[in-house]
């Protein structure tokens, strides 16, 4: 007898500002969040935004990062965009990316004081 799976991983709203950073280009995206779950992020952007469908990329919010891939964008009828992003598993070259950014900027941040 086959058995469902009976969780379900639903998105909660989870208004919130952020950015994200195309991890080829370093390109920085600021976004609107407007949903989020452990497997992907709903976000919006402004009318201006570059085509990201397809790429890597990290996304970074009030309190969540994730590594994650553009598998939708949606135009809007205001000309903005409705992405959606879904979680990829860190792989070691990004955590190291993301260690040696984040040791830089506080030791930068660390000598101006």
């Amino acid at each position: 007898m086959e058995q469902k799976e009976r969780r379900q991983i639903h998105r909660v709203q989870y208004p919130a500002n952020g950015v994200i950073v195309v991890c080829d280009t370093q390109e920085k995206l600021y976004i609107h969040v407007q949903n989020a779950s452990p497997l992907g992020i709903g976000v919006s952007a402004a009318p201006d935004s570059p085509d990201i469908m397809g790429k890597d990329i990290i996304i970074v919010t009030d309190t969540l990062i994730m590594y994650a891939d553009v598998v939708r964008q949606d135009k809007q009828e205001d000309g903005s965009y409705v992405l959606g992003i879904a979680a990829r598993r860190f792989t070691e070259d990004v955590l190291q990316y993301l260690f040696d950014s984040i040791a830089l900027k506080e030791k930068n941040e660390e000598g101006m004081r």
